[in-house]
């Protein structure tokens, strides 16, 4: 579905960017693997390759323009051109009241979260709209809609992520770029497990009590997987998705309907 294609996947060595960045290679889509671990993205990159996939591993910092900026030109000398950038990378920020959240927790959320995603469109786009198209994708969370208690930090960088995303859409729109947002729910795996013990101090609720509310939000009863987050991707970085364009599809088990 994605053959031939370049993919700029930030915060692709983990969780949900590791589960995009190998179901991208599935689908013949060269990699461009980027975050500031580098032995995570080494990793997948390595996976990748052994299933006779591409995948070029760039270290970079997303909040600083400087190493985006080489991010995207080390992958425009590697492929010759970007055609879907996954915008990925983010934090999960403090979890505490806002009234006892220090304002560099609260700037360095943004910097994660919100100001990645501009610096990487900021450096991509430019791209996209010489070749005549492409396709922008932003990671952002049903947090950004839904209230999850002392975690005002991450909830409203996400929301950002909505309104980025739609407006981003108008702007580019007329040169054959698409841009979508999707919004998982509580994903299976390590973060979820540091949410989980988070909601259970701040309510008081023992690890299987805090673990069993957050699936019973759901109609399914559980929590979503990253393989599932990485189909919509890959179902929004593919033409059978043309004419979608400022979507903010929710990936939640039902958690979040709107």
């Amino acid at each position: 579905m994605l053959n031939g294609k370049v993919a700029v996947i930030t915060g692709g060595g983990r969780g949900i960017g590791r589960a995009i960045s190998l179901a991208f290679a599935r689908e013949g889509a060269r990699v461009v693997l980027a975050a500031r671990s580098l032995g995570p993205l080494e990793e997948v990159a390595d996976a990748i390759r052994r299933s006779g996939g591409e995948a070029l591993v760039v270290q970079t910092d997303v909040s600083d323009q400087a190493h985006v900026v080489r991010m995207v030109e080390t992958a425009v000398q590697a492929y010759g051109q970007i055609d879907i950038l996954v915008n990925n990378a983010g934090v999960a920020g403090p979890a505490m009241p806002l009234v006892d959240v220090p304002l560099d927790e609260w700037e360095s959320t943004f910097a994660s979260n919100v100001r990645s995603i501009f610096l990487a469109c900021k450096a991509v786009l430019p791209v996209m709209i010489e070749a005549g198209g492409g396709k922008v994708i932003n990671i952002g969370s049903m947090s950004g809609k839904r209230p999850l208690l002392n975690r005002a930090a991450y909830c409203a960088s996400k929301m950002a992520v909505v309104g980025l995303t739609r407006t981003l859409a108008w702007e580019v729109g007329p040169h054959n770029i698409r841009v979508n947002c999707i919004s998982p729910g509580p994903v299976e795996g390590e973060r979820i497990e540091w949410v989980v013990a988070k909601q259970a101090e701040a309510k008081g609720l023992s690890l299987e009590a805090a673990r069993r509310e957050l699936e019973a939000a759901s109609p399914l009863g559980r929590f979503t997987q990253a393989e599932e987050v990485a189909a919509a991707a890959i179902f929004l970085a593919s033409d059978r998705a043309g004419a979608i364009t400022g979507e903010d599809l929710n990936v939640s088990a039902g958690v979040c309907m709107y």
